[in-house]
């Protein structure tokens, strides 16, 4: 028993550094990417785009991350069993679901909330330069206002819809991962054929 609790908990503690890494460098390229595209493309529309897309992709990984957790295994038992594209990684994602549901709902959607940050007060920022009669605290407020309205009842409204579809969810997700990790294989498999060509 002591031997595998010291298994369990290398494990954890090896799953929350690798989680922090990459929660840092995620944070960091998201950040440096939208900037990058908010100082590239300076119309304040696209601006809302963005801003909108980012508040998007949190929802729909707390969508996931949800499903994972309220998601049967049995049915992708029997789908595996008759050899159903991505039951599999189905069983995968479930089995998982706790690192699933970490990485999803606290990685992705924490990092979302910053970028969104960034990105609507770059919106202040230029709309106040643009049009100067602008009072930028009401129009701080008024953004954050809508950025938390939008986050927060996505999500209420997403988790409503993961819990009522767990499986569906679970396996769209899980035939899309499996069909990416197909895709790579087939890049890798195609690269050492070329490699042992050339040989």
């Amino acid at each position: 028993m002591p031997k595998k609790n010291t298994g369990q908990k290398r494990k954890t503690s090896y799953w929350v550094y690798s989680v922090g890494l990459w929660t840092f460098f995620l944070a960091i390229s998201l950040t440096l990417v939208t900037r990058f595209l908010l100082r590239s493309f300076q119309s304040i529309v696209f601006s809302f785009l963005l801003l909108l897309l980012i508040i998007f992709i949190g929802i729909l990984f707390d969508i996931l991350g949800t499903a994972t957790t309220a998601a049967s295994e049995k049915p992708f038992h029997a789908k595996a069993s008759k050899k159903i594209f991505g039951a599999k990684k189905g069983i995968y994602l479930i089995r998982n679901a706790d690192r699933v549901a970490s990485f999803c709902n606290d990685v992705v959607g924490d990092i979302s909330g910053i970028v969104s940050g960034v990105v609507a007060a770059v919106i202040i920022i230029n709309l106040t330069l643009k049009r100067p009669n602008l009072n930028e605290i009401a129009l701080s407020i008024l953004l954050t206002g809508l950025v938390s309205a939008l986050t927060v009842g996505g999500k209420a409204y997403g988790k409503t819809i993961a819990i009522r579809n767990p499986n569906h969810i679970v396996f769209f997700t899980a035939r899309m991962l499996t069909t990416l990790d197909n895709f790579i294989f087939r890049k890798k498999k195609g690269k050492q054929k070329k490699n042992k060509e050339k040989r």
